[in-house]
């Protein structure tokens, strides 16, 4: 089986390429074209043909993931399925299933089979899970087992990995020679990786042995997320060397996935001043060849903890703006919990928000529909404001809550309202093209 990218490369403009076109307003050739470069990237397995087509990449609008699982110390299987169901009808984009806690093989089964959005996955938390659940010990990981493991996954219908290439010896040993970080490390996978190569004294096999990496996610045509095992979780650690080394890695191994044909995108941070998202994305950009690059976030504070979700949709709008093209929500519960079903749906609406902000800065042809909605506003015509919302019935909601006197105005202004008053003034006065 070719991968779209191949396919892409010989011209072909196929279904999903078509879909993709017709969901973002675009000539399907120009789509293809980027596919072609890898500019684009394609997330649809073949194995789950109910799944929704998503395009991520330049010039599309900037995706939303959400990112749900249990931990060791909540496994509720009932619940992820909900929350799944939650993120897709808030609208994200994609799904990672990141569960750390109780029988793996079956949550993930469970929430490929409870949504239509692709599902992505981080393959070293189950290896170092069972490896540990087997040994007491994560640093007898098989690379063998983990080799099998990514094909398992893969077979059930993931669409995406998070896979940790870029970590190798010369990576940590830039951690060693700045004396760690204030933040410490904060990848799970990535941190449990580190553990094994330096119990072990070996090179990290996913880099050791990218090719075979790169072998198995062509096999599904799926798409090979280079993760950010040494990202930063502290603003203060941001664009540290050992984050530029793996970064530097991960930009090269890009290249070389996609000259074997296939799909690649790079993980960015993180916490990340807000001075430095725009250099941060700039730098993947040139170093991987316009590749996809998928963030957390980022971060640009680390004393929000309880309003996380808020914090991080600042930095979202700020990488959207600057050219991010997947960003991984960030809920309420971040830093403090294990998210439950209510911190998901603010989480995928606060980043929703975010990447709306930025996408209309970034492509200010995309600002039609906020026009409409201030022209709704101004004639204060609230049901068709109400349509043109990207959150229509907490809108509805909150009026009815607080109904006025009279139904045209507000509460918040009542008798003494702007829009009423303006009108009464400047009606006669409306240029042609400013009537609703």
């Amino acid at each position: 089986m070719k991968t779209q990218l191949e396919l892409a490369r010989e011209g072909i403009i196929t279904k999903q390429v078509e879909t993709i076109a017709l969901n973002e307003d675009f000539d399907p050739e120009v789509i293809r074209k980027r596919v072609a470069l890898g500019e684009i990237v394609v997330a649809n397995h073949p194995k789950r043909p109910q799944q929704k087509v998503v395009g991520i990449g330049t010039g599309l609008r900037t995706k939303v993931n959400a990112s749900i699982g249990t931990s060791s110390d909540i496994c509720d299987i009932e619940m992820e399925m909900r929350k799944a169901k939650i993120a897709e009808e808030e609208g994200a984009d994609t799904l990672m299933e990141l569960s750390a806690g109780g029988d793996l093989d079956t949550i993930r089964r469970a929430v490929l089979a409870s949504t239509n959005l692709p599902v992505g996955t981080v393959p070293l938390y189950q290896a170092f899970k069972e490896t540990t659940a087997k040994y007491a010990n994560p640093g007898k990981l098989d690379p063998e087992y983990l080799f099998d493991l990514i094909e398992k996954q893969l077979e059930d219908g993931i669409s995406f990995m998070a896979i940790h290439c870029g970590i190798n010896q010369y990576t940590i040993e830039r951690l060693r020679k700045q004396g760690y970080r204030y933040g410490g490390l904060v990848s799970k996978g990535g941190t449990f990786m580190v553990s094994w190569m330096d119990i072990n004294g070996k090179e990290n096999p996913l880099y050791e042995q990218f090719d075979r990496v790169c072998a198995l996610m062509k096999k599904y045509d799926a798409i090979l997320s280079l993760g950010n095992g040494i990202r930063a979780g502290a603003i203060h650690d941001s664009h540290d060397r050992a984050q530029m080394a793996e970064m530097i890695i991960n930009c090269e191994l890009a290249e070389l996935g996609r000259e074997m044909g296939c799909q690649m995108m790079v993980e960015g941070p993180g916490h990340v001043p807000l001075d430095e998202i725009e250099g941060n994305i700039m730098l993947e950009k040139r170093m991987s060849g316009n590749a996809p690059y998928y963030v957390l976030g980022p971060i640009p504070l680390d004393t929000g903890a309880g309003y996380d979700h808020i914090t991080a949709a600042i930095g979202a709008a700020n990488s959207s703006r600057h050219g991010a093209d997947l960003v991984c929500y960030i809920t309420p519960a971040e830093h403090l919990a294990l998210p439950n079903e209510q911190d998901v749906r603010e989480g995928v609406r606060a980043t929703r928000l975010a990447v709306r902000i930025g996408d209309i800065a970034k492509y200010p042809e995309r600002r039609e529909g906020e026009k409409l909605a201030a022209m709704a506003r101004r004639d204060m015509r609230w049901q068709d404001l109400e349509e043109l919302l990207m959150f229509p019935e907490a809108a509805k909601n909150l009026r009815q809550s607080r109904m006025p006197e009279h139904k045209d105005t507000c509460t918040m202004c009542g008798d003494f309202c702007a829009m009423k008053k303006g009108m009464e003034v400047f009606k006669d006065d409306i240029s042609g093209d400013k009537i609703s």
